[in-house]
């Protein structure tokens, strides 16, 4: 109940924070220091990004593996989830990114199929740049919502995770009108978090919102030196994600 409530509380002051502070014009310079918000334009230079990622909540390098293990209280359904980064680099609007592959399976078939394209700029700062997605229905791939390609329709890439993150920081994580819109508040840096991979100090905890799904809140908790640890969602769905195999060498 301690716990609930500190959550509830703390999701209080983000909500507050978004609604004063979100921006939806102008442009952000990589580099600048200043995460890009809303559906704003970002101008990218080549020269400030690297596909090496040592970003302190999400450091990647190629072969690494993190395993999920997802639980849907209402659908009765658990879902094996395994991210891996790829030794392989693609270009996107203009950025060479780091490649990595998300295969979530139910039962041993596949559920969704994603790649997804990361890179760091120079502050240290870890940018998002799209995802190629697939929904499978009975082994057959049945929707590719969601999928978005900085530089492409539209789309502008956005910060998964700020270099420097602190309680009212908030950023825009993806950009495709109507089909990715997330963003995220930080809430706090000094969270514990429990799991069956281990027990987490110092967890940096932010909200996840999207405007697309506004009953849908995500609060999702990243182990120093791990990565993603923990995702629960206390409104919109019943679902707890949490990590049960690290990578070797965390």
């Amino acid at each position: 109940m301690k716990r609930t409530t500190k959550i509830t509380a703390l999701a209080a002051v983000a909500a507050a924070a978004l609604t004063a502070c979100d921006s939806s014009s102008g442009t952000t310079p990589s580099g600048s220091g200043r995460l890009p918000q809303g559906s704003e334009a970002v101008r990218l230079d080549p020269n400030d990004f690297t596909v090496d990622i040592t970003n302190k909540y999400w450091p990647m390098k190629p072969g690494d593996t993190w395993i999920y293990e997802e639980k849907d209280d209402e659908a009765g359904t658990v879902t094996h989830d395994e991210v891996t980064v790829l030794d392989k680099t693609e270009t996107i609007d203009g950025v060479s990114t780091r490649v990595v592959h998300d295969l979530a399976t139910q039962n041993g078939v596949t559920v969704e199929d994603t790649t997804d394209w990361y890179a760091q700029d120079s502050a240290g700062n870890l940018w998002y740049f799209g995802e190629q997605t697939a929904e499978y229905k009975n082994g057959k791939p049945s929707s590719t919502e969601g999928s978005w390609t900085a530089g492409k329709d539209g789309a502008q890439a956005g910060v998964m995770l700020p270099a420097k993150p602190r309680p009212g920081m908030h950023y825009r994580q993806e950009y495709r009108k109507g089909e990715a819109e997330d963003r995220a508040v930080v809430l706090s840096l000094t969270e514990k978090a429990q799991t069956d991979s281990g027990s987490y100090q110092d967890a940096l905890l932010t909200r996840d919102t999207s405007p697309l799904e506004p009953d849908l809140v995500e609060m999702k908790w990243y182990a120093p030196g791990v990565g993603p640890v923990l995702t629960l969602t206390p409104s919109g769905e019943v679902t707890r994600e949490q990590l049960v195999t690290e990578p070797s060498g965390t």
